[in-house]
């Protein structure tokens, strides 16, 4: 009997200690969320920012965690689906039990997953340029403002004597109320809209759009297109015999990797706004595309929204350490200010509306699908995401967001 109650208790104690074990391991580690399209129109974009996302939480753990912990991704597909984003960020949210969400690119999918955001207090960090009019204490924006890309793309376009402008974009949020800004801008500063056209996310028949675009005669196309529809955009535009020297392009979503899906042959000589580019020359540019590299293949590029999605774990660590806790409230507010040596130089979220002060640059496509920086602000500019262009009755305000400042 005794020997039966002497092995009862060692299998207790055996279970006890077992149980001990998992939970000082689950103590150890702290969950984040990372949800970008990983298939569908939009993974040609946002596979490499998950990649980029997944690259500074590796750093970060093998320079020993955050505050004693090491951080745990929970990966989830949005699939270039809307619906399927909110679903997937109330997931991590309330299942996964996730600290942050670090994802979405397209404004639409934003759009779905931002009540999710508000509605539960939680924090999401999101890492492209988008139209503005917008600014939730639930979301920072570490991709651009309207005043950090669409609108001074507009102003050195003018200023280089393309006064009249063909409005191309795909059917969604961003794309329209970009246009909008730009058709205020034009209307303000001496240009013309010759025509405004979108097509479906997806679409890849652009014959007819083309056509239309001759007979308007634009000195430059403005295009805010997602996704792999610029693949065929492109390709189909230069077999019309439309190239940079007839009219040029100018884009706010096509960079180094969706050049890669393009062919640099395709679109070598047009042009595109954003904050970073892979050809800018700095130590911590070297060491990001190195590292970069080096985890993904010599044949990986860098990029904008890959940068900032990168540098985004890097803030909401800073903010981290600056509120000693991985309580959501705590970050949150701690993150206000934070600063952080980023690839494309110091970046700084702004306090007031919790997007990310940027320096802004032109880039022309090269040959090699890289881009000569052929315009740059002197330094980074503080975002806007309410530009005076925007009329009082279009500056929405929601629960959970910041106002106009």
């Amino acid at each position: 009997m005794k020997k039966m109650l002497s092995i009862s208790f060692l299998i207790l104690l055996g279970i006890s200690l077992m149980f001990i074990s998992c939970s000082e391991k689950k103590n150890d580690v702290i969950k984040v969320g990372v949800l970008h399209s990983l298939s569908g129109t939009m993974s040609i974009s946002e596979v490499a920012v998950k990649d980029a996302t997944l690259l500074a939480i590796d750093e970060i753990n093998k320079t020993g965690g955050l505050l004693g912990k090491q951080i745990v991704p929970v990966v989830e597909d949005g699939a270039s689906d809307w619906p399927t984003f909110a679903e997937k960020a109330t997931k991590m949210i309330e299942v996964d039990k996730v600290n942050v969400v670090f994802g979405c690119w397209t404004s639409a999918s934003r759009k779905a997953v931002k009540p999710v955001f508000e509605n539960l207090d939680h924090l999401l960090f999101y890492p492209v340029q988008y139209e503005g009019v917008e600014a939730s204490k639930n979301i920072v924006y570490t991709g651009a403002a309207p005043n950090q890309q669409i609108m001074p793309a507009v102003s050195w376009l003018l200023e280089k004597g393309f006064k009249k402008f063909y409005l191309l974009g795909s059917d969604y949020v961003f794309p329209r109320t970009a246009n909008k800004i730009i058709k205020l801008q034009l209307e303000a500063e001496g240009g013309e809209m010759v025509a405004e056209e979108y097509t479906p996310l997806g679409h890849t028949e652009y014959t007819t759009v083309i056509s239309k675009i001759l007979a308007a005669e634009p000195d430059v196309i403005f295009n805010t297109l997602n996704g792999d529809s610029n693949v065929a955009f492109f390709k189909q535009l230069k077999a019309a015999g439309i190239g940079p020297d007839k009219i040029p392009v100018m884009s706010v979503s096509i960079a180094e990797e969706e050049i890669k899906g393009i062919g640099a042959e395709n679109i070598a000589g047009h042009y595109a706004s954003w904050n970073y580019f892979m050809s800018m020359e700095s130590s911590e540019n070297d060491a990001f595309i190195k590292a970069y590299k080096t985890k993904y293949g010599a044949d990986r590029v860098t990029d904008d929204p890959i940068e900032a999605g990168y540098f985004g774990v890097y803030l909401w660590a800073e903010a981290v350490k600056k509120a000693g806790s991985y309580e959501v409230a705590k970050v949150r507010e701690a993150v206000r200010g934070v600063e952080y040596m980023a690839p494309e130089g110091l970046v700084k979220i702004e306090p007031t509306n919790n997007h990310t002060w940027k320096i802004v640059q032109i880039g022309k496509v090269k040959s090699d699908g890289q881009f000569e920086i052929v315009w740059a602000t002197d330094g980074p500019v503080k975002p806007d995401p309410y530009p005076e262009l925007i009329s009082p009755d279009q500056k929405v305000i929601s629960p959970g967001v910041m106002g106009p400042r």
